[in-house]
């Protein structure tokens, strides 16, 4: 059987090398990636860390508008699945390149699976929400991180099989962290210590670009008197001096580039509390048993909240200086997306394709 996965951004990444690790055990696997993260360190970093192979076809898209990032892949991964005729089309989450791969993929004859289906924020201005609801409408088949997920699908009579696999991002959580605990040296380079210091990421477009947002996360993170540990985004870091704020945040915070994925799964791993607006990083920290400060007033991650792990604040300084203080790992832990098996789960449904 010939796979055809399609990834483009980093969160992609690292969901791909979990599953590509069991896939290639028994499968031929044509890696496509659209470089929809244009930049090449980032990319061949997370490459070489996660031990994916080098991709066979890089579409090198790169930054653009929404409509003409999509248009461009689409035209691309068109062309790639007629040359490669795959039995299955593969797409994580929920990116331009995924939407542009699963539109590729419903209008030719191969099958299209779509790992992370059924998540939900309910809330159409987000980019992403967009591209998760009409990949999840192509799909054949709808691997589910949870139940809440399965459920969320059903409400809207998906046409395509759907299957609750867990959550790919536990697997590779797992391995990063024993990984990461090993090799990773950031705590040392950076001088912190664990459980004393807070790891904060803000990338999100609806935090940046507004600058009385980005303003009030960026004041509540100063406050803190815990050293505050930021990899900055450089779309983040633009913003912060074109607003100018980037000396002020540079004297309160530790700014730093972004970092590897085993430097930043040991970075969450050994925070006292994380403060982000990636969906990503949330769960990542539920995984970690480290809680959660999400600076959205929204997630699609509902299950980490009602577990008293995540707390949504906003962008409102206050709530998010009253989070950071008040975060405690609560007493009971769930497990509502699975239990690190994932990757074996999806490859045995791709199986029967």
């Amino acid at each position: 059987m010939k796979v055809l996965t399609v990834v483009g951004a980093r969160p992609q990444f690292i969901k791909a090398a979990a599953v590509s690790r069991e896939l290639r055990r028994s499968h031929e696997e044509v890696l496509i990636h659209t470089g929809q993260h244009y930049d090449e360190e980032m990319s061949d970093v997370f490459f070489e860390e996660l031990g994916i192979p080098e991709p066979d076809e890089n579409l090198e898209v790169g930054s653009d508008s929404h409509g003409s990032q999509t248009a461009e892949m689409l035209v691309g991964l068109e062309e790639l699945i007629e040359d490669h005729e795959p039995d299955a089309v593969l797409v994580y989450g929920d990116t331009n390149s995924t939407l542009a791969a699963a539109i590729a993929a419903a209008k030719m004859d191969t099958h299209l699976a779509h790992v992370e289906a059924g998540l939900r924020s309910y809330n159409r201005e987000m980019p992403e929400e967009i591209n998760r609801v009409l990949t999840d409408h192509a799909a054949d088949l709808l691997f589910a991180p949870s139940q809440r997920a399965v459920e969320n699908l059903r409400a809207e009579s998906v046409p395509g099989d759907v299957h609750d696999t867990g959550d790919v991002m536990y697997d590779a959580v797992l391995w990063a962290r024993e990984k990461a605990a090993a090799h990773s040296s950031i705590l040392d380079e950076l001088g912190v210590e664990p459980g004393e210091y807070v790891l904060a990421t803000v990338h999100r477009a609806s935090n940046t670009d507004d600058p009385d947002r980005l303003a009030g996360i960026l004041d509540a993170l100063a406050e803190n008197p815990r050293e505050v540990v930021f990899p900055a985004h450089p779309r983040t870091i633009n913003r912060m001096r074109e607003y100018e704020m980037y000396e002020v945040a540079d004297e309160a915070l530790t700014l730093i580039d972004p970092v590897g994925y085993l430097d930043f799964v040991r970075l969450q791993d050994g925070a006292d509390v994380v403060a982000t607006d990636s969906g990503g990083v949330q769960k990542e920290a539920f995984f970690l048993d480290t809680p959660c400060v999400t600076m959205r007033e929204e997630t699609e991650w509902r299950e980490t909240v009602e577990a008293g792990w995540n707390e949504l604040v906003g962008a409102d300084s206050e709530a998010i200086r009253r989070a950071l203080t008040t975060a405690e790992p609560p007493a009971d832990k769930p497990h509502p997306y699975g239990d690190g098996d994932a990757a074996a789960e999806i490859t045995a449904h791709l199986d029967d394709v």
